[in-house]
């Protein structure tokens, strides 16, 4: 009964936004998007995981019909000059260039010597969810074309606070936009980071830009969705990337996960009910958010 309910508000706010939805978010199909993910094992930027990452990315949007973009770059680490990849992603019918909505996440894994850490749900959850919401959108109509963003070293390779030792792709994205005169066409950005926790709990990001958040949170109150918490949390992720160019953007994080940065984060602590969740909610705001991105 809820399933029916939350897919009858998604085509309820497409019609009342002149937006034609597709078929629904499938959390099953995004559960084995993270398990096919976990099987490479470790994704750390710069890695031959992190390069089979990408083509297996690469295969799963390809046969989607989307054109996949690869975003190369040389990141100066703390443990020297690393390679990395940003993959992009435009549907069929939309245009390479001008005013767009980014919908993002991150498909590395932190780098760990000591043990072995698949990042199940830090790593894995984002990029499975955008190749399921790309599934989703790729044969509806919209007012703003979209854009999905896998980025590369989201993660520290090191640590967080030394430095610039983070957010290496968000980074480079928004820094090649604006050399490139193409970062005003960005109207918004959302986030997506670890949203596949059994027990999850999404809290309001204060930093985000407070319009993109209130449309995700009256979606998922619209939609019955109780993990959807209004508490507030600060957050460091990608999003700060686009915030600090001026681009609107919103992260969607559960942050209390008690197999964070752990070899604990294995398949088993990710819930295709969570990501089911996250999927609906961010599809029900999705009209809302593009109708006013595309002012």
């Amino acid at each position: 009964m809820l399933r029916a309910v939350v897919l009858t508000a998604l085509a309820s706010a497409a019609c009342l936004y002149g937006v034609e939805s597709g078929p629904g978010f499938d959390g099953k199909r995004a559960f084995e998007h993270v398990r096919q993910l976990v099987e490479i094992g470790p994704r750390p930027a710069g890695s031959p995981g992190a390069a089979r990452a990408r083509e297996y990315i690469a295969k799963q949007l390809g046969v989607l019909g989307l054109k996949v973009e690869e975003q190369a770059f040389d990141a100066k680490t703390p443990l020297g000059v690393v390679r990395m990849v940003n993959l992009r992603a435009m549907f069929p019918s939309e245009p390479a260039s001008g005013p767009r909505l980014l919908i993002t996440g991150h498909y590395d894994t932190k780098l760990f010597e000591e043990f072995t850490f698949v990042g199940a749900n830090d790593g894995g959850s984002s990029a499975a969810f955008l190749i399921e919401i790309a599934r989703v959108l790729k044969d509806a109509k919209r007012p703003l074309p979209i854009e999905l963003v896998f980025f590369d070293g989201e993660e520290a390779v090191i640590d967080w606070n030394q430095g610039d030792d983070n957010t290496y792709g968000s980074r480079h994205y928004v820094e090649a936009a604006r050399a490139g005169g193409r970062l005003k066409d960005v109207r918004a950005m959302i986030l997506v980071d670890m949203i596949g926790d059994r027990d999850l709990r999404i809290l309001r990001e204060t930093n985000s830009t407070p319009w993109l958040t209130d449309a995700i949170w009256n979606a998922a109150k619209r939609a019955g969705r109780r993990e959807f918490i209004d508490e507030p949390l600060d957050v460091k992720d990608d999003h700060l990337s686009f915030l600090k160019a001026g681009v609107p953007a919103v992260d969607i994080i559960d942050l209390d996960y008690p197999a964070w940065h752990t070899e604990g984060d294995t398949l088993d602590k990710v819930s295709a009910e969570s990501l089911q969740a996250v999927g609906d909610v961010v599809l029900a705001a999705l009209p809302e958010i593009l109708q006013r991105a595309a002012k």
